[in-house]
Parts: structure tokens; sequence; C-alpha cells
């Protein structure tokens, strides 16, 4: 029997340090469910003591997920620790991820600690967090840098105090797959007990090797990777789930490991995160991009009709394209609504919520003739129930763009409770829209990124447009949907004003 390889997700943690990819707690409790969906062993749902709404988010998902491990990251000190063991007090299954760094710059630079010190502080947090859990997992920050001595010193260490996982950052994407599957193989040679636990990759992708140094991890005895949906992360991002999964899938010969992920939930799984991140999929991604079933040559597309295989090594229905069609449409009823947006994994908050997004549907099926999952799923780009992050909303837009003249926008924006109508010249309609929102904002923020996507194909498509915002080094993303894209920018510019009004900040550590 192949053996088992235990696929860790870090989307709601990891991939929220991406400029902008901050979540809600609604939105994260949507991804965990779709990631319980696909199969994943465990879940790091966020890292408890960075703020209260943290903490809260991986309390509400530890109550509702029951086939997945819910793990909350802790650095080694208390304070982090008993956040972490309250956060997770709820999962059939929990875990504590404790870690500290073991690289002589970062222990001299960062912690200003000694090597004695380090290891001391690690062994006590690991003994802390096992009165809240026997599942204990010890990453080595930074610890492709680091000293393999050292760290089998101090990985003998945490084995002892009851750590069950031991996991090996490449915290800054500095590895390279051939040395990594050495590194691997002499730490798990030199750690005593090293037979007793689970050795763990985390690979970012700085030099674009972060799915190659987790497989090279893999074949020197790791069984555990740590992976985001769609590679996302802070810098250049993380090992890409999808890519990992359909390796170990594809290359059985290599591998000869087994997972428990339901590969059709992949395509599904990306959609959901990159719509509500707002961190749309490249075309040419592997695995979940637009085209990566696409074949221009004419010799592949002859190739591909006489025999897949010829040119395809893995199907795109394995991995979930063909399920993305919604036989709803204007005359669908509600019911029918509400149950094929819990199959996507959307949940609306209250009868009210459903009704809103029900009418949105409504609206949208008579622009439409063909409604797609994406479509949904878009709905629900940048809406947010909390008043605390809805100061502003369009009420009405209209732009004139012609030929020889200079675009104007005439819009009315609630401010709260009052209406305020404003008119803005600009060098394209976006542009105009744009100026005449922050005439009445006054944000004072610098617009960093504007990307507008096709959801679907066809040109009644809905544009889905993105946002990303930053004010006094606070980075939020808006994203808003619309057939009209100038109403879908003004959407997403709006979405992601009352982002930046709420004020929501964030701590979040490296690994």
């Amino acid at each position: 029997m192949s053996e088992r390889l235990y696929i860790f997700d870090t989307t709601l943690r990891d991939g929220e340090q991406s400029p902008g990819a901050s979540m809600t707690k609604d939105e994260k409790i949507r991804i965990a469910r779709q990631l319980e969906k696909l199969g994943v062993d465990i879940i790091e749902a966020g890292f408890a003591a960075a703020s209260p709404g943290d903490a809260e988010a991986i309390h509400a998902i530890a109550e509702v997920v029951k086939e997945s491990t819910i793990c909350s990251l802790a650095r080694a000190n208390e304070r982090d620790i008993r956040a972490a063991g309250a956060a997770i007090a709820p999962a059939a299954r929990g875990r504590i991820h404790t870690f500290i760094a073991t690289s002589p710059i970062h222990m001299e630079k960062k912690l200003r600690m000694h090597p004695d010190q380090v290891v001391e502080a690690a062994v006590a947090a690991v003994k802390l967090a096992r009165e809240y859990t026997d599942d204990v997992e010890f990453s080595a920050e930074d610890a492709l840098r680091s000293e393999p001595a050292f760290l089998c010193r101090i990985f003998d260490a945490v084995i002892q105090a009851g750590a069950r996982t031991i996991n090996v950052p490449d915290t800054v994407g500095y590895a390279v797959p051939y040395l990594t599957t050495e590194f691997f193989r002499q730490l798990i040679a030199g750690t005593p007990g090293s037979d007793k636990v689970i050795w763990s990759a985390h690979c970012h992708n700085d030099l674009g090797m972060a799915v190659a140094n987790s497989l090279a991890a893999v074949l020197g005895g790791a069984r555990q990777v740590e992976c985001t949906i769609n590679g996302l992360g802070e810098r250049a991002g993380n090992a890409a789930l999808e890519e990992i999964v359909m390796s170990v899938r594809t290359r059985r010969d290599v591998f000869d490991l087994e997972t428990r992920i339901d590969t059709t939930q992949i395509v599904p799984s990306s959609k959901l995160v990159s719509g509500i991140t707002g961190y749309p999929v490249q075309p040419n991604k592997a695995v979940v991009g637009a085209n990566a079933f696409a074949h221009e040559s004419g010799i592949h597309q002859d190739g591909v009709l006489k025999h897949r295989e010829t040119y395809e090594i893995m199907s795109a229905e394995s991995v979930g394209w063909t399920q993305n069609k919604l036989t709803l449409g204007k005359l669908s009823g509600r019911n029918a609504f509400r149950s094929r947006l819990h199959e996507l994994g959307i949940s609306p908050e209250s009868e009210e919520a459903l009704n809103n997004a029900f009418a949105r549907f409504k609206e949208l099926a008579d622009k439409k003739r063909e409604i797609f999952d994406e479509d949904l799923v878009a709905l629900f780009a940048g809406t947010d129930n909390d008043p605390a992050i809805d100061r502003f909303r369009l009420v009405s837009l209209k732009v004139v763009s012609e030929t020889g003249e200079q675009p104007a926008a005439h819009l009315v924006i609630k401010d709260f409770d009052s209406e305020k109508p404003i008119d803005a010249l600009g060098s394209g309609p976006v542009d105009a829209t744009f100026k005449a929102i922050e005439a009445v904002a006054a944000s004072g923020a610098d617009l960093l990124l504007y990307s507008v996507n096709a959801v679907t194909s066809g040109t009644d498509s809905q544009g889905e447009v993105t946002v990303r915002l930053s004010r006094d080094g606070h980075i939020v993303n808006g994203q808003g949907a619309d057939t009209d894209i100038i109403v879908a920018s003004a959407k997403a510019y709006l979405s992601a004003l009352n982002k930046l009004c709420s004020g929501t900040e964030r701590v979040n550590p490296q690994l």
C-alpha cells in the first residue's frame, strides 16, 4: 500500500498575508468549508494572537469544520499559545503550530537570543501547547538557512517535549531542489526520535521553486506539505496545493504516495479563493489557469482529438473544470438558488442576506442568457453585511465618453445615510468615476492596482474588477462585478474604501 502524504493548507493564514488579501470571518468560513470538501488534512485557520478577529474566525471555523484538523499558528511564547489553545478549543481535531527562528542571522539580528535560549523557548512552547492538544507542530523558521547540527539538536528537544510534527520551512525561498532532498535526509538521519514524528515542508516561491522544493522534500522523507490554493502568499507566494497534489497523483511512479484530496474540487476551490481575495489566476497557471487545458497548436489539437493522452497528462475533468455550469435561470426559485449556493460553499448569514443575493441574481439573469457558477461567486465579490465596513455605497452612475471629448462621470454616492451627487472629469470613464468617488470620500489613498477579468466567456459576461488601495501602510483589495465594467469598477473602488475605512489591521508573522 502506498504511503500517506498529508496536505496542510495555509491559505487562511499565510495566504492572507498577501497584500490586500485580508478576509472577513464569514469569508474564512466559506473557504474553510470548501477546503474540508476538497479533503485537506489540516487547515491552518489563522494566527489567533494577531487580533481578536482572527481568534474569533479560528474559533468559528473550529465549530463548523469536522473532517479536517483545525490549526492555529503561535509564536513560541505564552500569550500566543494560550490564544491559539482557546481558539481551537471547539475543534473535533485541533492543532497548535508553534515556531521560532533558528538561522544564525535570525537568532542574532531579529530575536537577539543565543542558541541555548532558542532551544529553551521552543521546548517551553511545545510543553505549554500540549496542555491544549496532543497535536503540536513545531517549525524552525528559516530552517533552510540554519545549521543542520543545531536543527537536529532543537528537533530532538521538541520531540522529547511532545511535538508530533516537525516543519522545516524555506521561509525566504532560498532553497534549490536537489539540496532540499539531501537536507531533509540529513535532518531525519541526524535527529533522535525522527521516526516518531511526521516531517513537513513549507516552501516559499521567491525563486519560483516552491513546488519543486516541496516535492524534493517529499523525496527526502517529508510526509506533510504546507501549501496554499493558487500558491497565494506574501511576496512571490507559497507552494501551490493544486500543483503538488496533481504532481503526486500524475507521477505515481516517482512518489508512490496517496492523499485524501478530492481533485474534482480543485478548480472550485481555486475560483472561490480568487474571488474572495481579489487575486485573479493567471491564464497560463498550471492546473487551474484558464489555458491549462487549451490547445492552440494545430499539431496539438490533432493529437488530442486522436488520443487525449498525446498532449494531456491529466484531464480537465479530473481537477473539476467541467463543474462550472449553473442550471438556474430567471425562472428559478429561491430554494434552488439557496441549494446551489450551499454546494458552492456560500452561506448567507441571514434570510435578509439571502433575499438580497437572490435579488441580485434575478437582475443578472435578466442581463445574461447563461449563468455559471463563477457568476454566483462574483455576485458576492465585494459584498459584506457588516455596517462597520459599509460606509460608502453606489446609488447611481452615469458616464459620458465620446471621441474627441473628455470623459465625464456623474455619480450619487451614499456616505452613511447622506446621498451626495458629484461630477468629475477624467482621462477615461474609469478615471472619471474614481475621481468622482474620491471627491466624496477624500480618502487620500494610493491606487496600487486596477485589474479587470471576464468572469465567464461571451460579450454578456460579467466583468470582475479588483482595486487595491494603500494608505498609511494599510493595503486592501476591493472587488466588484457587473455586466457593465464601469459599474463594476465603481463597486470595486467603494469596496476597497469601505475596508480601508474600517481600520481593520492584522499582525502577521512570516513563516
